[in-house]
């Protein structure tokens, strides 16, 4: 089988991380007999150096003709001081933005060997963590009117929270079709005490979760979630949010995995096509070193073959290579403790190479 693959090689530590996902893909490719064809799409302050623009037309429609795209990060405070418009992370709204890629999926998956680098206390985490953040990703906040101006003499902002029913409605077929093929439990997160894209959003996912009678639904508000993972993390097996609630939460989620290193993300619309994407930032303080961990960025491209191309074997390959890998006591500098070994980048991407 042939894929088109677009190539956001990001800025800091995304070129790095990135050719270990590609290297490992195409050791997949070897062994399954595929062909993976990988076209560069520049985004993010690398398009801005080469462009002036952080997602260039001809970048937008390279992802749109690919079978789907591979992101690492994009970013750094070389761009800070660019026009609003201009920043890296406008790169990425308008990508999501032109892929119609309305929900994110961000598992929060504790390996067992990694238990001892999760902050939680030992009687917490022996209950284990394994759930799934599905997050609304082209509206709310985001996505919403953002103005500033003069009030009574001083500066006034404002930005707008708003869904429609049809937004919510889609994200939450996501959610549910998600929890069937898992262990049949959604939270819909929210805010319904105070807000009232809240109030909407609990009313069309109670709606939505007639058609899947199969699924359990509760209700639960942000902060209380927030406290939740902290507190009992086992209780949660998918949850469904708008778009800030759900980056705030996702993020939470992957710390206490153990390391924000560790953790993929899928962003999908209709139809196949999707965006993978490790969910950590471009760390440009360790850029060049060897020191970034690449395992986020190839889990991510394992989750690309099963949810985009349907190679369930593939992508248990890159998995059980993975859980190997750390098995076997090999650690990258974020999640490394006493007894381990310690491996960079370029030698964590061997490894799983090896194992696969």
């Amino acid at each position: 089988m042939t894929k088109n693959i677009a190539v956001i090689r990001g800025d800091g530590i995304g070129p790095e991380i990135i050719a270990e996902a590609l290297a490992v893909l195409d050791k997949v490719a070897s062994k399954f007999g595929h062909t993976f064809n990988y076209t560069e799409a520049p985004m993010g302050g690398e398009a801005i150096d080469k462009f002036d623009d952080p997602l260039p037309q001809s970048s937008l429609d390279t992802c749109l003709k690919s079978d789907s795209v591979l992101l690492s990060a994009v970013g750094g405070p070389k761009w800070d001081n660019v026009p609003k418009e201009k920043r890296p992370e406008r790169g990425l709204l308008r990508l999501r933005a032109g892929m119609g890629l309305y929900a994110n999926l961000r598992p929060a998956t504790l390996f067992d060997e990694l238990r001892e680098a999760s902050p939680l206390k030992p009687s917490i985490v022996e209950k284990g963590i394994d759930f799934v953040v599905v997050r609304e990703l082209i509206g709310g906040a985001y996505f919403g009117e953002h103005t500033t101006t003069k009030r009574d003499g001083e500066d006034y902002a404002q930005d707008i929270m708003g869904y429609s029913e049809h937004e919510i409605e889609r994200i939450a077929h996501v959610a549910f079709q998600t929890a069937q093929k898992r262990r049949k439990t959604v939270c819909s997160v929210d805010k319904a005490n105070v807000l009232d894209s809240s109030k909407l959003w609990r009313r069309v996912v109670t709606k939505i979760a007639e058609s899947y009678p199969d699924v359990t639904l509760s209700h639960m508000y942000v902060d209380n979630c927030a406290m939740q993972l902290v507190k009992n993390p086992a209780q949660f097996d998918v949850i469904v949010t708008e778009n800030l609630f759900g980056d705030i939460l996702s993020d939470e989620a992957s710390m206490i995995t153990g390391s924000i290193g560790m953790i993929p993300s899928s962003s999908l619309g209709e139809g196949t096509r999707g965006l993978y994407e490790p969910i950590h930032g471009s760390a440009p303080d360790i850029a060049g070193t060897d020191a970034a961990n690449p395992i986020g960025m190839i889990l991510s491209a394992a989750m690309m073959l099963r949810y985009s191309f349907d190679m369930p074997a593939e992508a248990s390959a890159i998995e059980n290579a993975v859980e190997a890998v750390l098995r076997d006591g090999f650690r990258t500098g974020d999640t490394v403790s006493e007894g381990k070994t310690l491996l960079g980048c370029r030698e964590t991407g061997k490894a799983i190479c090896a194992k696969i």
